[in-house]
């Protein structure tokens, strides 16, 4: 019989504290399995998933956001639990819409794929006068040549396969770079992971989709992170000939980046110009290395494009104004388009005023992590730069976000350590006198008190971290296109014969570019907006008119789905009047026959008498 006096009496209460964080993420877990399961996404209104989502899904976000926090602040925590609830806040945030969704999100996500599919089935790279507009992927093929070698390795017909799961991957693919460059400054597990987190619920710009862009902002952060820790004064443990064989890995990352996405190269120039002219990263090798490839891939693969959009990139430089307003067709229009697009500006606007706080009330932080400062800083010139498609201030933020959310995550936290102080603190200090050695006892863990130091920065965190939901998909009822949408647009290019043409109200649809070397494409709300008026007076003639140039056996196809539906009244284009009137106009048109209908959409084409 075993004497129970022998057992360590602490031992089940000690492995209880320590296991305790498991609680919370498994809480939160279920939750959010259970939110899966009784989400119904069938009719989607202008709130996106936000208003679609089970009540659960909110509460699983709230028992995790409040476990991260009450572990994150426990200095006796490793860090493997901050790094459980991170991966699980992405999994809620990044896996959720893969698993509710029966099709991929996001038009560009399609276009992506269908550059794929043409390098696949081409076997090589064309210009302009094959593939017209197009041709500016084959100039910047790094990302599509490499997902080309992903489908043949994988033995998958098409990216279409697994790209749904992209957000997830690409945002943990972001989580190694994030956590170096957070290490070159601090020791503290506190402000490393806090920051983190707040970098994971700010990044709501959605280019974790399946784009070049994803992974094109991985290097940078990848390059920023070699530079940081390799290249400051400090150098590398080798000297000279240790930054040698770091310089080779900047040059593979940062060929990567110019092979592959046109702006993120220039982002990177001005963060390494801007850390190159402080004296703790006085070495010009990493700005040199990218100017110097920048400019070699844009003298020589990238110049037919370039040089065809040069006089407009000129006259883009330095008009602030035009960079950063929004045109005809991005303007929110609705009730759930503007809540969840001013939901979204809050959300950025709380983490740079959090980070203007962390930088005024963290002393320290100001000197001994000034280059993130400048990280931060740094993209805001390119506001001067181009408008990006409008797109630019959304860069210009996501680019910011790294550097910000280090700060804003020392706002919410007490007193801060930063590497440099330690290591000038530990100099200085006189050497303490030994100490007997005691035996070691895990404490149970004590319930917070109610301070301001812990219940504000926690519902702050909180805030954000639901905030994040609209910001992210708010708009899904424009990017969902459900399997009936699919299949009624697969249909047309199933029978689609060379060099047709595809008339539709824009480009947000499914496989909205699917054969684009053989198939043309004409969006007539991308045209002025007297064309478009025109086409709302009467829209059968005008469309017929616009679509007669077709020669047979090419075909005129006019394609109106509800994608583009949802894109145009959610972005101020025509409303639902005005789109069902061209829809009718066509159907009562007799130089328009019926193809196919679904409640994805209608199908149409021209007839040859017409």
């Amino acid at each position: 019989m075993t004497d129970l006096s022998d057992l360590a009496p602490a031992a089940w209460p000690a492995r209880a504290a320590a296991a305790w964080p498991a609680l919370p993420l498994l809480v939160a877990l279920a939750l959010w399995v259970y939110a899966t399961r009784h989400t119904d996404v069938s009719a989607l209104d202008d709130f996106g998933l936000v208003s679609a989502l089970h009540p659960t899904f909110w509460a699983g976000l709230a028992v995790l956001t409040a476990g991260f926090w009450f572990t994150v602040r426990d200095r006796r925590r490793p860090g493997a639990w901050s790094l459980a609830y991170v991966l699980v806040l992405l999994v809620m945030e990044r896996a959720t819409q893969a698993l509710l969704y029966p099709t991929p999100l996001y038009a560009w996500a399609w276009k992506h794929d269908a550059v794929i599919d043409h390098l696949l089935t081409s076997g090589g790279l064309q210009g302009a006068d094959r593939l017209g507009d197009m041709a500016v992927y084959d100039q910047w093929p790094g990302f599509f040549a490499a997902q080309a070698a992903l489908v043949r390795l994988l033995g998958v017909d098409n990216a279409a396969m697994y790209m749904a799961w992209w957000p997830l991957v690409s945002s943990v693919l972001l989580l190694l770079p994030l956590l170096l460059i957070y290490r070159t400054f601090t020791e503290d597990r506190r402000l490393i992971w806090t920051a983190v987190w707040l970098f994971c619920v700010g990044n709501w710009v959605g280019q974790d989709y399946f784009s070049p862009q994803s992974v094109a902002f991985a290097l940078h952060l990848g390059v920023l992170a070699v530079v940081l820790r390799r290249y400051g004064r400090s150098g590398g443990p080798h000297g000279r000939q240790g930054q040698a064989v770091w310089t080779v890995l900047l040059s593979v990352l940062v060929t990567a980046i110019v092979v592959s996405h046109q702006l993120t190269p220039g982002m990177l120039v001005v963060t390494l110009v801007a850390l190159a002219l402080t004296r703790r990263y006085r070495d010009w090798v990493p700005a040199v290395t990218t100017v110097v490839i920048f400019l070699a891939w844009c003298l020589t693969a990238a110049l037919p494009f370039l040089s065809a959009a040069m006089p407009d990139m000129i006259r883009s430089i330095g008009d602030i104004g035009a960079n950063v307003e929004t045109g005809y067709g991005t303007t929110p229009t609705g009730t759930g388009a503007v809540a969840t697009s001013w939901a979204a500006r809050l959300l950025s606007g709380s983490v740079l005023l959090l980070a203007l706080a962390g930088v005024v009330r963290q002393r320290v932080l100001r000197h001994r992590a000034l280059p993130l400062l400048l990280v931060a800083a740094a993209p805001l010139p390119m506001f001067a730069a181009s408008s990006y498609g409008s797109e630019m201030i959304f860069r210009v933020l996501m680019f910011m976000l790294p550097g910000a959310a280090f700060f804003a995550a020392a706002a919410l936290l007490p007193k801060v350590r930063t590497l440099a102080a330690d290591a000038a603190a530990r100099d200085t200090a006189p050497p303490s006198p030994a100490t007997p050695v005691r035996p070691h006892r895990v404490p149970l863990p004590a319930l917070p008190r109610p301070r301001y130091g812990v219940w504000v920065p926690l519902l702050v965190l909180l805030a954000g971290t639901l905030a994040f939901v609209p910001s992210y998909s708010g708009k899904d009822r424009v990017n969902y296109f459900p399997p009936r949408e699919v299949a009624l647009v697969q249909q047309l290019f199933d029978q689609a014969p060379d060099d047709s043409l595809v008339v539709a109200a824009n480009r947000n649809y499914p496989l909205a570019y699917e054969q684009y070397w053989r198939v043309d494409h004409y969006w007539f709300l991308d045209d002025d907006r007297r064309h478009v008026d025109e086409i709302v007076r009467d829209p059968a003639t005008v469309l017929a008119r616009d679509m007669a140039a077709v020669e047979p056996p090419a075909r005129a196809y006019f394609l109106l789905t509800r994608g583009q539906t949802a894109n145009s009244e959610m972005n101020g284009q025509l409303d639902r009047a005005q789109l069902d009137r061209i829809r009718e106009s066509v159907a009562s048109s007799p130089a328009f026959e019926l193809v196919a209908e679904n409640d994805g959409g209608v199908l149409y084409v021209l007839t040859p008498a017409s």
